[in-house]
């Protein structure tokens, strides 16, 4: 998902779209693509939005990543959900693997989330660091592994959700019904856990993004730096 505004980054995402500014000297999205790659992904639909061109631009057809790289247009930021609609209506399948393009993972925690949501319904990622911050980073309420509230509202809950999703039909099924806009992947996945579906925790490492202007800096500087 690469097609928001990045409203609080701005006045930088008024020029660059934030999957393209850099973390440790590489654009996030690059390094989200070689994480996918190296995950046994093939094909990758990119779901662009604001300043498309230059998403497009950086990545080609996909081939500099070993990847067969698809482009679907998303005119308004109408949600996680309407970008995943957008990408099965240009020929997505599921199963599928859903990363939003701004976000940078440990390295191996994208290939481990995938075969460890292998064979369930969907799975939701989660990590400890960065801590939940509500709005923008909801709390995820866990139990033997298994998810119960995609939104949990529990100050002292510790693991925040992670955008790093597993869908399959299970969970596709419910994206043609959710309120909105916007169209959230999170109602989605409740409707299909209160209907009794398996949908897997997954733990994964620290996660990084770019939030304010001063990120940029704090996250580039030890690369610059030479360390």
């Amino acid at each position: 998902m690469a097609a928001g505004e990045g409203t609080r980054l701005r006045p930088l995402t008024e020029r660059w779209p934030k999957p393209i500014l850099p973390i440790d000297g590489r654009p996030v999205i690059a390094t989200l693509l070689r994480e996918l790659r190296a995950a046994a992904c093939t094909r990758v639909h990119v779901v662009v939005g604001h300043l498309a061109e230059q998403v497009e631009s950086l990545v080609g057809d996909g081939s500099g990543f070993e990847l067969d790289v698809r482009y679907v247009r998303q005119p308004q930021a109408d949600g996680s959900a309407d970008a995943v609609i957008r990408a099965l209506g240009a020929g997505a399948r599921p199963p599928l693997v859903v990363a939003a393009a701004d976000t940078v993972f440990t390295r191996g925690d994208v290939a481990r989330f995938a075969a460890t949501a292998a064979g369930a319904d969907g799975a939701i990622a989660y990590r400890f660091d960065p801590a939940p911050s509500p709005p923008h980073r909801a709390a995820l309420a866990v139990a033997a592994g298994r998810i119960e509230r995609v939104v949990d509202t529990d100050p002292a809950n510790p693991r925040a959700a992670a955008p790093l999703w597993w869908l399959d039909t299970g969970v596709t099924h419910y994206l043609d019904s959710l309120p909105g806009p916007p169209y959230e992947l999170a109602r989605a996945y409740q409707q299909a856990i209160d209907a009794g579906l398996e949908i897997r925790a997954v733990e994964i490492g620290k996660t990084r993004d770019l939030t304010r202007p001063p990120d940029l800096v704090q996250e580039n500087f030890p690369y610059l730096a030479g360390s």
